[in-house]
């Protein structure tokens, strides 16, 4: 479970985020375990990265990419549209150093 990020933090992680393209696209299948793999690879390599999701409504998108959440350990940053950014610290080696609360 991922710990809860302050707005603070928030918006740092924007800022970092602002540059990013979105490296793992969610599809009309919606939350597979083969995703969810990638997404935890990707997310200990580079801790902050775009997912953009391809669903028919907001409600159903708001459902992976909290689901997504949920199952890789990332806590959600922002979410504009289609595009959501997940945040999860690596274990091996931090590169962000987030701002104190």
């Amino acid at each position: 479970m991922a710990a809860a990020l302050s707005n603070n933090q928030k918006r740092y992680l924007r800022g970092l985020a602002h540059d990013l393209k979105a490296v793992l696209i969610v599809g009309a299948k919606g939350i597979t375990d083969p995703l969810v793999a990638e997404a935890g690879l990707v997310l200990e390599q580079h801790e902050l990265v775009k997912v953009k999701v391809h669903a028919g409504d907001r409600e159903e998108r708001d459902a992976w990419v909290a689901e997504l959440c949920e199952r890789t350990g990332a806590a959600l940053v922002t979410r504009i549209g289609n595009v959501a950014v997940l945040y999860r610290r690596s274990a091996d080696k931090p590169m962000i150093v987030l701002p104190k609360g």
